[in-house]
């Protein structure tokens, strides 16, 4: 099953646009990822809404290393270069060679 982990922003920025990411990632057989560091981030962020749908929805919690969590998701890609990742982060997405996740037009996901 393919993989594809979220950063905080993109969870953030789909909610904002009303984007079902978790419906349509798994229609695409996706298996979702998310890291307890993003989850902490939302809970700081006051991501109420967010935290709700994390509930409703089934995704795999994953813990990883270091403290900063986009540090850690470039770590994360490197080791796993399979794995998709769903940010919106320049930084992110110039440090790694993985296929990103990106919003198109502001309601379509697209692979690049």
């Amino acid at each position: 099953m393919k993989e594809v982990i979220l950063d905080t922003n993109f969870i953030l920025t789909c909610i904002r646009q009303k984007i079902d990411f978790f419906e349509e990632l798994k229609l695409q057989g996706y298996q979702i990822l998310i890291p307890k560091q993003v989850i902490e981030e939302l809970k700081k962020l006051g991501g109420k809404l967010s935290l709700e749908l994390l509930k409703k929805n089934k995704f795999k919690k994953i813990d990883l290393k270091g403290k900063n969590v986009d540090k850690a998701i470039i770590n994360f890609a490197r080791k796993n270069p399979n794995v998709i990742i769903a940010t919106l982060d320049r930084e992110i997405k110039n440090k790694i060679k993985n296929p990103k996740l990106i919003i198109r037009g502001k309601k379509k996901l697209e692979i690049i």
